[in-house]
């Protein structure tokens, strides 16, 4: 009766190994079969839209799209952030002189793009009601914008008036009426 016992509990673990194997081939992945796409192409329809997602969804703002999209910015602006961004209309971009947009949008100026794209990010969020005026906020380009502030509106360096906030869930967007162009650099 002992050996009985010492073996029942080795003949249990058999028994629920069998009933709980998987008879189902293992299932491998290939490197072609796993998408290579980043936080940009999860689909979600329930929870708060990223900033890029809102601009994507905007029809105020396909020429920021266009721009995000050649300057290979999508999935910069698609992770976790925190993000504030400085998003221009279309209308913004229609006042820069004849040729510019399209002169930015050729690969060979993919660089003089991002930059303008980055003076329009700030990493962190900056609320409008702990902007102070004539706050110096430092943008992902490593120049700094300057907040002017009058009668409670916001203004970007003198030029870009906020004329719509968005909440985000990697951060914020102000919408603005002109496009912010970089000091140049000194030499």
């Amino acid at each position: 009766m002992k050996k009985i016992l010492n073996i029942l509990p080795a003949v249990l673990v058999l028994v629920f190994v069998a009933c709980n194997s998987n008879t189902e081939p293992a299932k491998t992945e290939t490197p072609e079969a796993t998408a290579t796409a980043g936080q940009e192409a999860v689909k979600d329809d329930v929870s708060q839209k990223d900033v890029v997602k809102i601009a994507v969804g905007s029809k105020d703002h396909t020429t920021l799209v266009a721009a995000l999209t050649q300057a290979d910015y999508v999935k910069v602006l698609a992770n976790a952030g925190p993000f504030t961004v400085f998003a221009p209309t279309n209308d913004a971009f229609n006042k820069l002189p004849a040729g510019t947009v399209e002169g930015l949008m050729k690969d060979d100026k993919k660089a003089d793009l991002r930059n303008i794209l980055e003076y329009h990010v700030a990493v962190g969020v900056y609320k409008t009601e702990n902007m102070q005026d004539g706050q110096k906020i430092n943008m992902v380009n490593l120049d700094d914008i300057t907040l002017s502030i009058k009668d409670g509106k916001v203004m970007v360096n003198g030029s870009a008036n906020v004329i719509a906030t968005i909440p985000a869930s990697n951060g914020i967007i102000y919408v603005v009426d002109a496009v912010l162009l970089p000091p140049a650099k000194k030499q």
